[in-house]
């Protein structure tokens, strides 16, 4: 396997687990004010994320490492054609972040609630935005001789794209739900359970229209095995999500979910949903919408030197396991349930 195809398919990789990681994590974000009906609900759900939110989104960071060493062109044409999507939702993860410090700073309810609404905003757009990012890269873009993006804003605003964004916001919500319900107890846990079961119904119809238009545009027997084994991961997570677990009677918060094989079926139908969309682009990695044959962005014309790609695929051998072994160590310190007993008044 060439280096240039070995990195694509790692940065194909890195964005799979910054979905993964961080869809719970904007997903849980949008629904603080929904699942929380008071001030101590809303921190019991904020705090299932705060020890992990800002880890989640290295992942995000080292992707676009990766692809600025690896492929520069990829990486100039897409942060230049996409320069005003990119930075709202760089503005949004900026707001959302500066709303987790904040909200605490003082006790007023209205402060709280301002904030808490900034937490929505900054998790929502995000979602919506990488959904119409991500479309518009499968659809492809005007592109000229020199790969310049010679398209406007409006051209991004496109049916498909749009219906890119919704369908990730809807899975985010559902696999932020079942985290929020795998990660706390009592009434919060039980609602979270019942909005996944109804927000998954939305989310499944939505996948399902966009992968399937997806596969119209740009498949292949690697994209359609990937898209069917989604939809099925999908649809096992919610019904795991609706299957009573087996618990002690003595325990205080008995008849729980099965949300451990729950929260899994909905982080492998995301993985394999993302997973799939690289496979369709690929050998691409920016198709062109004006002479796809000559100004397409492919995986050889947007790679950086061999000698490269040999650099920082050793650095790669060292470093990425260190990362993973402290972010797994992380969410294993962090583990248990917390309810509104573990909220001081």
């Amino acid at each position: 396997m060439e280096l240039s195809t070995l990195w694509f398919l790692l940065i194909a990789g890195l964005f799979v687990g910054y979905f993964v990681l961080e869809g719970f994590d904007f997903g849980v974000g949008m629904l603080v004010p929904v699942l929380g009906r008071d001030d101590r609900e809303r921190r019991v759900v904020i705090n299932t994320i705060g020890p992990l939110w800002d880890g989640n989104e290295v992942w995000l960071i080292t992707a676009g490492g990766a692809m600025f060493a690896a492929f520069p062109e990829w990486y100039a044409t897409l942060f230049s054609g996409f320069y005003l999507p990119l930075l709202l939702i760089l503005l949004a993860l900026i707001l959302r972040g500066v709303a987790f410090d904040f909200r605490g700073k003082r006790p007023e309810a209205a402060w709280r609630r301002r904030w808490d609404r900034c937490i929505v905003f900054g998790s929502a757009v995000p979602a919506f935005v990488w959904g119409l990012v991500f479309a518009n890269v499968v659809r492809g873009v005007p592109l000229d001789a020199g790969h310049n993006h010679v398209g406007s804003v409006l051209d991004l605003l496109n049916p498909y794209a749009l219906l890119g964004g919704a369908t990730m916001v809807a899975l985010f919500l559902t696999h932020g739900a079942i985290f929020i319900a795998l990660k706390t107890s009592g009434d919060i846990r039980r609602r979270a359970n019942r909005l996944a079961g109804r927000a998954g119904l939305g989310a499944a119809a939505l996948a399902v229209l966009f992968l399937g238009l997806t596969l119209a545009h740009r498949g292949g027997t690697a994209a359609v095995v990937l898209s069917v084994l989604a939809a099925l991961c999908l649809i096992g997570g919610l019904v795991a999500n609706r299957v009573p677990a087996r618990t002690d009677p003595a325990r205080t918060d008995p008849g729980g979910r099965r949300e451990g094989w729950a929260f899994t079926g909905t982080a492998a139908a995301i993985a394999l949903a993302v997973a799939s969309l690289f496979a369709g682009l690929h050998p691409f990695v920016l198709p062109s919408t004006v002479e796809p044959a000559v100004n397409s962005l492919t995986v050889l014309n947007a790679a950086s030197s061999a000698y490269t790609l040999k650099i920082m695929s050793w650095v790669a051998v060292v470093f990425a396991p260190i990362v993973l072994l402290y972010q797994g160590w992380t969410y294993w310190v962090f583990r248990k349930r917390i309810g509104i007993q573990h909220i001081p008044e």
